[in-house]
């Protein structure tokens, strides 16, 4: 038999749940593959009877990272109704807006706005969403967030702003639309 540990034999994910109660954490690794598969209908039962919206797992995502991250309208919508935070940023510094800008789903990303993200909200680094939208060309939504009000001017704590990413990550659309306007003298 090979000392080598196969995907299948590794341990399931830690999770952060204050305990070390068997019961627990598999309730808390079945709340996570929930928010990831999207089934919105199980994370209410299990949401009513008493799981907490600050579970976090080994890398600080939160059910709301999750089930954002994957697309899940209908979870991400539950768990901000539930009173999930949008601005609560993973180990990484990112948020759930910054997600959803990264895999450039504009329904997902108009859901956290319309539930209180902060357009230019940032996590230590600096980086705002429309950083995300700008280095992955994602276009739609960064238009949407350049709508509701993203400053294209913003750096991040390298000094670097959106249209900086761009350029850097070759997003040609991005860097286009993030050129200033040119000024037309008589």
């Amino acid at each position: 038999m090979s000392s080598n540990v196969t995907k299948n034999d590794a341990p399931p994910p830690a999770v952060d749940t204050g305990t070390d109660d068997p019961a627990v954490l598999e309730l808390a690794r079945t709340a996570f593959s929930l928010a990831r598969t999207g089934d919105a209908g199980q994370l209410a039962t299990l949401l009513d009877a008493g799981l907490s919206l600050g579970l976090r797992n080994e890398r600080g995502d939160s059910l709301l990272m999750l089930a954002s991250y994957h697309g899940h309208v209908d979870a991400t919508r539950l768990l901000l109704e539930r009173g999930a935070d949008p601005e609560r940023t993973n180990d990484g510094g990112q948020s759930p807006l910054a997600g959803a800008a990264f895999k450039g789903n504009v329904a997902i990303a108009t859901l956290l706005l319309d539930r209180g993200a902060r357009v230019d909200g940032a996590g230590p680094d600096g980086r705002t969403a429309l950083m995300f939208a700008a280095m992955f060309d994602k276009l739609e939504v960064l238009e949407l967030l350049l709508q509701r009000g993203a400053n294209p001017e913003q750096r991040d704590a390298d000094g670097r702003t959106a249209r900086d990413y761009a350029r850097a990550m070759g997003a040609p659309r991005a860097a286009l639309r993030l050129e200033p306007p040119v000024s037309q003298t008589p």
